[in-house]
C-alpha cells in the first residue's frame, strides 16, 4: 500500500494533510474535476529522462510541460519523456501514472513548475488512481526541496 508509506513519511515530519478517496481516474485533470480541486492545484508527476537519468517534472494538471524550456533551464544535454517500461521499476509499490511527487523518496531530482509553487495548497496522487493527498505547498517544498523553474504553460482549449 503506497499511501501507507507516504502517510508514515508525512506523519514522521508532523505534516498536516488530508487524504481524499475518489472514483477511479487515470488523468490528473479528471481527478481534479472528480474531487472538485482546481486544476492549477492538482499536481501531476511527469517522469523525464535528463541525460539518461530519471527525474520528476511536477506541474499543475491544467498545464503542459515544455521539454525544450526545461532542458534549457537545467542545462541538460538531452531530455525526453520516459516511457512506462523505463520508469516503472523505480516505483514498485505505485500504480503506473499515480506516483507521488516525492522524488526524494525515489532518489530522483524534482523540478516543479513555478505556477504550482504559487499555490497555497496542492493535491497529488498518493500512489494509486483512487487516492490523493492534499497538503500545504510550503510543507511539500520543505520536504522535497525541488528546483522551482519555469517550464510549463497552461493548456489552451
Amino acid at each position: 500500500m503506497p499511501i501507507k508509506k507516504l502517510k508514515k513519511y508525512l506523519d514522521h515530519y508532523n505534516i498536516e494533510y488530508i487524504t481524499i478517496r475518489h472514483s477511479l481516474a487515470f488523468n490528473a485533470q479528471r481527478v481534479a474535476a472528480t474531487t472538485h480541486i482546481p486544476g492549477k492545484e492538482m499536481a501531476k508527476t511527469v517522469i523525464v529522462k535528463v541525460d539518461e537519468k530519471m527525474a520528476m517534472a511536477v506541474l499543475p494538471a491544467s498545464y503542459m510541460v515544455n521539454l525544450d524550456l526545461l532542458k534549457e533551464q537545467i542545462v541538460a544535454k538531452t531530455i525526453e519523456l520516459a516511457n512506462e517500461m523505463e520508469f516503472k521499476r523505480f516505483f514498485p509499490e505505485c500504480e503506473i501514472g499515480a506516483m507521488p511527487p516525492f522524488g526524494n523518496l525515489y532518489d530522483m531530482p524534482v523540478y516543479v513548475g513555478e505556477s504550482l509553487a504559487e499555490d497555497k495548497e496542492i493535491a497529488f496522487n498518493a500512489g494509486t488512481h483512487v487516492e490523493l493527498i492534499r497538503m500545504a505547498y510550503a510543507d511539500f517544498e520543505r520536504l522535497v526541496q525541488p528546483f522551482v523553474l519555469r517550464f510549463s504553460k497552461a493548456k489552451t482549449a
